[in-house]
């Protein structure tokens, strides 16, 4: 088998001290070459739900903005009445090291310091490693679908605050799956105020049924598709990035 050949150069012939991270790194490599599978399927699938996807977005007048958003004419922040979600506020940068050589003010987003989680879900099938990945809808993205992780959520979300339904397969991400890795990586600071996301990888074993919006992925398919402009959001990046 090739990796047990890998594995016994790098002990007997380089002098490599093998640990389950160096095995890890050696069975990651192994699956970003194994191309029996490439990526037209999953762009012949992402286009599909494009193309019927029932949804339209269009700008408006901020101040037309409902559903709980408000004004607090207390502190001027863009915030939901449910205190959740997130809100818009104002911050004052005092500071001489960046490109205008001076401070400067700005509105900022502010979602909370741990507001969000993001997982991805790897199981073997056949024999092979492969990856939940969905074709999910976000409001501001480009082109509308971008391929996510298995789940991508805010805990308001996840607590239901929307009053709408839990996420698909949150359980996994809650002691249901094996944890292969959870990290928190922080956010983009010139948004995002002191906001970090958990990223989450859980490896499991059972079957279930998946709706049309989600495939399963190798990592030669990702890793392709990471080649591809417009395609991938940062959520599944991210945490590919640490694989």
């Amino acid at each position: 088998m090739i990796r047990d050949d890998i594995l016994n150069v790098l002990n007997n012939e380089l002098s490599q001290k093998l640990n389950s991270d160096i095995e890890d790194r050696l069975d990651h490599f192994l699956e970003c070459i194994d191309d029996r599978f490439d990526s037209d399927d999953v762009l012949i699938w992402l286009q599909e739900i494009k193309d019927t996807l029932p949804a339209e977005v269009s700008e408006i007048d901020l101040r037309q903005v409902n559903d709980g958003w408000r004004f607090n004419q207390e502190t001027g922040n863009l915030e939901h009445t449910s205190g959740g979600f997130f809100k818009v506020i104002g911050i004052k940068i005092e500071t001489e090291i960046r490109e205008s050589g001076r401070g400067w003010n700005q509105p900022i987003i502010d979602q909370g310091t741990e507001a969000s989680v993001v997982g991805l879900i790897k199981k073997k099938i056949n024999g092979i490693s492969k990856y939940l990945i969905e074709a999910k809808f976000e409001p501001g993205n480009y082109d509308r679908v971008l391929l996510s992780p298995t789940l991508q959520v805010t805990y308001d979300n996840l607590n239901k605050l929307h009053s709408g339904t839990k996420p698909l397969f949150a359980e996994y991400f809650n002691g249901m799956g094996n944890v292969k890795f959870e990290h928190w990586y922080p956010e983009d600071g010139g948004r995002f105020y002191k906001k970090r996301v958990k990223n989450m990888l859980v490896e499991i074993d059972e079957d279930f049924d998946i709706p049309y919006n989600f495939m399963w992925v190798t990592m030669y398919q990702l890793k392709e598709l990471l080649k591809m402009d417009n395609i991938m959001n940062p959520h599944l990046r991210s945490i590919i990035s640490y694989l």
